[in-house]
């Protein structure tokens, strides 16, 4: 595994740490803010987690399917990132 995988899923373990702890605090009722202050910080982590996902499929799939020369991988891959962003921005 290369290192911005590591690091990518070092953030997902850390955000699912988070929603257990998110879980825990509203089951106990607690104060309202430090619950929304807990789920944006398993926000953040999963954008960041996201981001790098995105940053390794372009420097990895991304740089294969454009140097085989098929014009349609190279749509398909186009749509899919087009569709992932799409996703990401709503």
């Amino acid at each position: 595994m290369n290192i911005q995988k590591e690091k990518t899923l070092v953030n997902f373990k850390k955000a699912q740490s988070l929603l257990t702890t998110i879980i825990g605090m509203v089951e106990k009722d607690e104060y309202c803010i430090d619950i929304m202050q807990q789920n944006l910080a398993a926000i953040g982590l999963l954008k960041s987690a996201n981001q790098m996902l995105m940053e390794g499929h372009l420097n990895d799939c991304f740089k294969k399917a454009i140097s085989t020369g098929s014009e349609k991988r190279k749509r398909e891959m186009i749509q899919e990132i087009l569709q992932v962003t799409r996703l990401s921005n709503k």
